[in-house]
């Protein structure tokens, strides 16, 4: 695969139960210089001996990330700029890819991602707004996260990426969605798949974005809060935390973490 070079893994999704931390100082989110996504294009990767065209996932998380543009949820974002402008709710969704390899049997390093992303997209998106999530079939096991965002290089070449589980039936990344009528397993993945594209818009490499003096990203901040039933994107419906606002946050407009601080908006 050549010369990668990969970043931490950012914005872990806890299983829940995870302790949050809590600031005397204000918990608002700092920008460190770097990049941010003023629009976002979704390459997503289909990983695994298991995953077909016709999983009703794999058709319902196309579903999710074409509703999430230019919905009021990708607008909880819009306050943040950086270099590259400021984010935007605009977002692109192009075909899954799927390779039928086996995935790896355990939680994956950000080099592994990295290197799977450039097997299947050797050239990146030419707007430099490319996103590229990586859905196992492995499911979590003992790893204490659900999923993660990194960036990294493959030959120089820049790459976005996101990693996730396989969580059907996984009860510490379950948001309990009783009203959509969604499996639980997709359900699942979309409540972390919006934790992590809002992350990845306003922190694109993962460290000169935007993020509080703990280094928590903006979906950090208001994971496993939720302030109503379900959330609108396009025409569907999906149980989603929120995503943390400064703006909501000083105004006192915004729903509690589970610290208490008055920061989440989910745009219903």
């Amino acid at each position: 695969m050549g010369v990668i070079k990969a970043g931490d893994m950012h914005g872990q999704v806890p299983a829940k139960g995870a302790k949050q931390a809590r600031h005397t100082s204000s918990p608002n989110m700092t920008w460190h210089g770097g990049p941010i996504m003023p629009n976002s294009a979704v390459y997503p990767i289909y990983w695994g001996t298991t995953w077909s065209a016709g999983d009703s996932k794999v058709s319902g998380l196309d579903t999710f990330y074409t509703g999430f543009s230019g919905s009021n949820y990708a607008k909880t974002s819009d306050e943040y700029t950086g270099g590259g402008g400021q984010v935007g709710p605009n977002n692109t969704v192009n075909p899954a890819k799927f390779d039928a390899s086996p995935a790896p049997g355990h939680a994956p390093s950000v080099s592994t991602i990295l290197a799977e992303v450039a097997k299947e997209y050797p050239t990146p998106d030419a707007g430099g707004n490319g996103y590229y999530p990586v859905y196992v079939d492995t499911p979590r096991g003992g790893a204490q996260y659900c999923a993660w965002h990194s960036y990294g290089t493959v030959n120089g070449k820049s790459y976005v990426v996101a990693f996730f589980f396989n969580l059907d039936g996984d009860a510490g990344c379950d948001p309990q969605d009783s009203t959509t009528g969604h499996s639980e397993g997709l359900a699942a993945l979309a409540n972390v798949s919006a934790h992590e594209l809002s992350e990845a818009r306003t922190d694109k490499d993962a460290q000169g974005g935007w993020y509080d003096a703990s280094g928590a990203e903006n979906g950090d901040k208001c994971a496993w809060t939720f302030n109503v039933a379900s959330v609108k994107l396009g025409s569907t419906s999906w149980k989603l935390q929120g995503e943390w606002s400064n703006a909501a946050y000083n105004a006192g407009t915004g729903y509690p973490n589970r610290s208490g601080q008055k920061g989440c908006l989910d745009g219903h």
